[in-house]
């Protein structure tokens, strides 16, 4: 198994512990969410984005679920969710991956298509896959941990269990095989919280992650890339325009001299 490169400051990451527990066999994953949480936030403010209550402590829930999901996954995959909501009519986008120890994500909230339905999207790439591993799904509710236990159901086939606990810490229960599945339906909040009191297990690993995209002028450019003939449908006479990363809605001043 390859181990990822280290990256950026050691205080910047959680530590996301993968715990094992035994006569139950299911895998408990858990992790405080704080520290991307409050880079998250600065990311916000260095954009000048701001979102309402609702969607942010969604989007916040959505980069939790989706990091624990990729520690109980191998380290080679990287993991890319959409959700598209008919209310509010918002998509939720966000991936994370072990190798890059990185989650990020956003909201998209302008021009959004308005489903009949609501549905999840899940997309899983690594370099030995040829071809990416698409899933979708009908969800319910607007609670990103029950679209969690909802995905877990139908395309990992096997349950799951998504609990939010206080001081922002988050922990997912998953079946493994011969797992005591009545035990892990009748799993509370509380309960979750103290398995490793009540039960007997062992830490099998831990990763790091922090909120991280990684995009750059660099990387945004080749977006306006046929739009290189056409500069003056695209300025529309003013001296920039401002576009934004698709994974992380960090927003770039590009004039016409760049493009």
């Amino acid at each position: 198994m390859s181990q990822p490169e280290q990256v950026g400051n050691i205080e910047e990451f959680i530590k996301v512990e993968s715990i094992f527990v035994r006569h139950r066999n299911a895998l408990m994953l858990r992790a405080k969410f704080a520290p991307i949480y409050t880079d998250y936030y600065l990311h916000l403010m260095q954009h000048g984005i701001r979102h309402a209550p609702e969607l942010d402590q969604m989007l916040k829930d959505f980069l939790a679920c989706i990091t624990l999901h990729a520690v109980a996954r191998p380290w080679a995959e990287t993991v890319a969710w959409t959700v598209n909501l008919r209310a509010p009519r918002v998509n939720l986008f966000a991936t994370a991956g072990s190798l890059h120890e990185s989650v990020t994500g956003r909201l998209f909230t302008e021009d959004v298509r308005e489903p009949d339905r609501n549905f999840f999207y899940s997309q899983v790439t690594a370099q030995h896959m040829s071809e990416p591993r698409l899933s979708t799904l009908e969800v319910d509710e607007r609670d990103p941990l029950s679209w969690v236990e909802q995905f877990y159901a139908r395309s990992e086939q096997r349950p799951a269990r998504m609990f939010r606990h206080e001081d922002e810490l988050f922990s997912l229960v998953t079946a493994q095989p011969d797992c005591d599945e009545e035990w892990l339906a009748k799993l509370d909040t509380e309960a979750a919280e103290r398995i490793e009191d009540t039960e007997e297990t062992s830490l099998l690993e831990t990763r790091r992650f922090h909120f991280h995209c990684g995009c750059d002028l660099g990387k945004i450019l080749p977006i306006l890339g046929s739009w290189r003939d056409r500069p003056d449908e695209l300025f529309d006479g003013a001296d920039y325009i401002t576009v934004q990363c698709p994974r992380c809605a960090a927003r770039y001043e590009v004039t016409r001299d760049m493009i």
